[in-house]
């Protein structure tokens, strides 16, 4: 990753990358004579679930970073960093996987199986935009400004002789 982090132009890559992908997988599934099958909505609820705990890990960063809290662990606040650019990425994925499959079924419409299947694949798409979101916003919790000295010892630190 770059020192800025995540950013949407990656994001927006795996969204495009992994719905055609799955777009393709998808027609040649239903080339063989099947129907996509039906997307559970239990998918919706704990996707955003992850999305509440992406943003409750990157809390007492934020917190710590506005002065709120005395003391953080540095690891601690990597792994809410990392947490949050792997939420966004899988959100990435799984809206491109959602949106390839509801290509496929939009093109479909005829068949009445179909209508429901589109209805939760849209929404399940929409959800993990949601995701991709709270990942982004969990990271843009984590980002601090370095010193105005640069890099190394603060002018609060003594010297080391």
């Amino acid at each position: 990753m770059t020192r800025r982090g995540l950013g949407l132009g990656r994001v927006g890559a795996v969204v495009l990358v992994a719905g055609g992908l799955t777009t393709i997988g998808a027609l040649l599934w239903q080339r063989t004579g099947r129907l996509i099958p039906e997307p559970p909505l239990l998918t919706g609820v704990l996707l955003l679930v992850l999305g509440g705990l992406l943003l409750g890990v990157a809390w007492p960063v934020r917190s710590y970073l506005r002065g709120r809290r005395p003391r953080l662990d540095p690891l601690r606040a990597a792994r809410a960093l990392v947490l949050a650019q792997a939420g966004a990425l899988t959100g990435a994925l799984l809206t491109g996987w959602y949106a390839g499959q509801l290509a496929v079924v939009l093109g479909g419409l005829d068949l009445l199986v179909y209508h429901d299947r589109a209805w939760r694949l849209g929404l399940l798409a929409v959800v993990s935009v949601l995701l991709i979101g709270a990942g982004l916003w969990a990271q843009s919790w984590c980002r601090f400004d370095p010193p105005s000295g640069g890099v190394g010892p603060s002018s609060e630190e003594p010297p080391v002789d």
